[in-house]
């Protein structure tokens, strides 16, 4: 009989320890990651939470805070919740890292991740948002800056797919989204602004990108595409590329194409420009002026 009632209690705590994780869990920023990440006794930290969440689940946050750096390894939502500020500060590192699995679906929503660039910090965060691996990342009503790297990192080692939506990436040393992949990408991003970057959007390696809704200004670049191996193509619908130091969209010198259609180009150092066997296509109903000079006069331009 002993037996018998200690084996039961054995299957069921290896059953409570297997289901234990929730669907949902919630963070706070009054909260402590000894708890269960429940509504009422919320985690502290993305990082406290998510070992507490099922593959599949939410983490979303209660009210305000900091919630620190995290690596995300399973399917998983992240909703800093609408109309409060829920952040992610780092000095030094990364963000948050995607390295899931190539069956994965991540989804980063409401958050303001903040890399602390500038103020004589000689320590900023590298990248505010890095994806490795998974099958696809969504990136929704973001604010993303102040980074030594890139706002946002594209750089898979499988095919995936990515959309952003609805976020700004400001004041990255490197770009403001960067995807250089070495396996094909697909990124579609939408409603969506890239200031004060070297690029404002990169089209690298093994990439196809679509830009429609947004703007790139104040960068060096504005839309580029520029694969230092494999191609790169870049479909930019209605959207601006104005004040940039440089050329609003460049393409090339690698085997790139950038399609333009109903978008300005406008207020840059050099409007359109193309490099060896880059080519910008135009599909008409463009406002394009390159440093003054009205376009097509660039060359590549079809």
């Amino acid at each position: 009989m002993r037996k018998s009632l200690g084996l039961l209690a054995f299957v069921v705590l290896g059953a409570a320890a297997m289901y234990g994780q929730a669907t949902r869990t919630w963070v706070s920023g009054v909260g402590d990651d000894a708890n269960p990440c429940s509504r009422t006794a919320p985690c502290k930290t993305f990082a406290g939470a998510i070992s507490k969440t099922a593959p599949g689940g939410e983490i979303d946050a209660l009210d305000p805070g900091g919630f620190g750096a995290l690596t995300i390894t399973k399917s998983i939502t992240l909703d800093g919740g609408g109309g409060q500020v829920a952040s992610v500060l780092v000095a030094g590192t990364n963000g948050i890292v995607v390295a899931a699995a190539a069956t994965d679906i991540v989804i980063i929503r409401n958050l303001r991740l903040d890399g602390l660039l500038g103020g004589g910090n000689g320590n900023a965060g590298l990248n505010g948002i890095r994806f490795l691996t998974g099958k696809a990342l969504g990136i929704e009503n973001c604010v993303i800056f102040g980074f030594a790297q890139n706002g946002i990192d594209i750089a898979t080692s499988n095919a995936a797919n990515v959309w952003i939506q609805g976020t700004t990436v400001a004041n990255n040393t490197g770009n403001g989204v960067n995807v250089v992949a070495s396996a094909a990408t697909n990124v579609s991003i939408d409603h969506s602004n890239f200031q004060q970057s070297t690029f404002g959007v990169l089209a690298g390696s093994n990439s196809k990108v679509v830009v429609s809704n947004s703007t790139a200004t104040g960068n060096a670049f504005g839309f580029v595409a520029q694969p230092a191996s494999g191609t790169a193509e870049m479909d930019i619908q209605n959207s601006t590329s104005a004040n940039n130091t440089n050329n609003g969209v460049f393409a090339g010198p690698g085997t790139a194409t950038v399609r333009l259609m109903g978008s300005a180009v406008f207020g840059n150092a050099g409007g359109l420009f193309a490099s060896g066997s880059g080519v910008i296509q135009s599909y008409g109903n463009n406002a394009i002026t390159n440093g003054g000079t009205p376009s097509p006069a660039t060359p590549g331009l079809q």
